[in-house]
């Protein structure tokens, strides 16, 4: 029976469905007690909310430009549901919009277990057999918690810190949802590791957490896709996202963010490579008002990094994505290479920074970016910041910025293409070197979607609907 102390102590909290908008430290409580943490997790998220509350807003690069009032969004939104193992157990609205993602098609050919996730709350969690045989563990942040919280606690917050910025503090005070992955020495993820994440709620937050661990000699390939309803209300998006690869240990995170437009779509993802080990981000970022650089810490002797960026910016939008490389170790390894489409007035920019610390000898970067515009009234930019102080080391830096040829076109079109085709073709060139990396059923998706995105920005015509005859 609940005594009065413990139905005052309720009335402290908000309920799942009734959380108001801005962020409190009764916000904060209210989402652990909720989700039933224990004390430890309690105190990190009450400790991130003190550093997000000293912290200001960032004033540089294109911060300032956005006016975004974070206090004007709801920062948890419940689903009122348990976690199911089926389809057939998921409300059929919500299993309706991740329908259109493509997941149950997924899921039948061959995912090793899948996360979706509607705002704040993960709705559907299934791991196949294959992976508990192995002793992979893959499930929502949420249930890793509660079930394997040695290994949570033992990494939260590690490579991207509370302090860390403003962001990584917010994060981390109401962050809700997201994956987590173990992989244990010398096993590899027999197929990819996917999640789904979907905002459907207006003026709402959504602030994912996702945690992958590779032990020694493991390897973990993982990708996501995100999508969002258009509506008028904008929303915003704050993702923290931490790699460890351990000794000789590999990680291919692969993620294509398809968001609206007007969303604001801010996430710190960073990833720590010890001895011989290696780390690939492939970022597709699609709508949305993206600030993002993926980063890796090369700690280890002979590490390597990969970042692969691709980035549409369409009207109206700002996309300024990049990488962040830090060379610790001794002769370790980097390559950057990003891409930025501008239409219809759209801003795209890169951003990086490789840092070669002293300890870094014989430290290697390569880093190319190349920007493509539409048109006469988009823009692309590109800020490199590279600081060497290793001995030894040696980095190249190119970049690009280029428009459609109108020789190519005019040839394209000369060999029977029309002028949309040919803009297609010239465009999914640009795309390849970073298309090609992803696997199959993503890349088929990117594709159309770079279809769709032309055909949004009037680039070319869209595709006339095709009626079924009847008699």
């Amino acid at each position: 029976m609940t005594t009065a102390t413990e139905l005052a102590d309720n009335e402290r909290y908000y309920k799942a469905d009734n959380f108001p908008k801005g962020l409190t430290r009764k916000v904060v409580e209210s989402i652990s007690h909720i989700k039933n943490e224990p004390g430890w997790l309690t105190e990190f998220r009450l400790q991130a909310f003190e550093v997000y509350e000293q912290k200001p807003m960032p004033t540089w690069g294109f911060f300032p430009d956005f006016h975004v009032n974070i206090d004007s969004y709801t920062h948890y939104v419940g689903s009122n549901q348990k976690k199911k193992k089926s389809w057939d157990d998921v409300d059929p609205e919500v299993m309706r919009s991740f329908e259109k993602l493509g997941i149950p098609e997924h899921e039948r050919k061959y995912l090793a277990g899948i996360e979706a996730m509607n705002d704040s709350e993960t709705v559907y969690a299934n791991v196949k057999k294959e992976l508990t045989d192995l002793g992979i563990i893959f499930c929502d942040i949420d249930t890793a918690i509660k079930e394997y919280p040695e290994i949570v606690k033992k990494y939260l917050g590690t490579i991207v810190t509370i302090g860390d910025n403003k962001f990584s503090a917010l994060n981390s005070c109401v962050f809700s949802g997201g994956s987590f992955a173990y992989c244990p020495k010398g096993v590899k993820t027999p197929m990819p590791l996917q999640a789904y994440f979907k905002v459907t709620a207006a003026s709402s937050g959504q602030y994912e957490r996702t945690l992958l661990i590779a032990d020694e000699g493991a390897e973990i390939e993982y990708s996501e896709g995100c999508s969002s309803v258009q509506d008028k209300g904008t929303n915003f998006h704050t993702a923290v996202v931490e790699l460890i690869a351990h000794k000789h240990a590999k990680i291919n995170y692969t993620t294509i963010q398809n968001w609206k437009k007007n969303m604001y779509n801010w996430t710190v993802k960073r990833g720590l490579c010890e001895e011989s080990a290696h780390i690939t981000w492939t970022d597709c970022n699609i709508g949305a008002n993206t600030i993002k650089y993926p980063g890796i810490v090369l700690k280890g002797d002979n590490s390597t990094g990969s970042v692969l960026s691709l980035a549409f910016a369409g009207h109206g939008q700002v996309q300024d994505t990049g990488a962040r490389i830090i060379h610790i170790g001794k002769n370790t390894r980097s390559n950057v290479l990003a891409k930025g489409v501008s239409l219809d007035g759209g801003v795209n920019s890169y951003r990086g920074l490789v840092k070669f610390e002293p300890s870094s000898k014989d430290a290697f970067s390569h880093i190319k970016c190349d920007g493509l515009m539409m048109d006469d009234h988009s823009s692309s930019h590109a800020y490199p910041y590279n600081d060497i102080s290793g001995e030894h080391g040696s980095l190249n830096y190119e970049a690009t910025v280029s428009k459609i040829d109108e020789d190519q076109l005019f040839y394209l079109q000369s060999r029977g293409l029309s002028e949309d085709d040919a803009k297609l073709l010239i465009v999914n060139g640009f795309c390849e070197s970073i298309v090609k990396e992803l696997n199959v059923e993503y890349s088929v998706e990117m594709t159309r979607l770079i279809r769709m995105i032309l055909e949004d920005g009037k680039v070319i015509a869209e595709a006339p609907k095709v009626e079924k005859l009847t008699k």
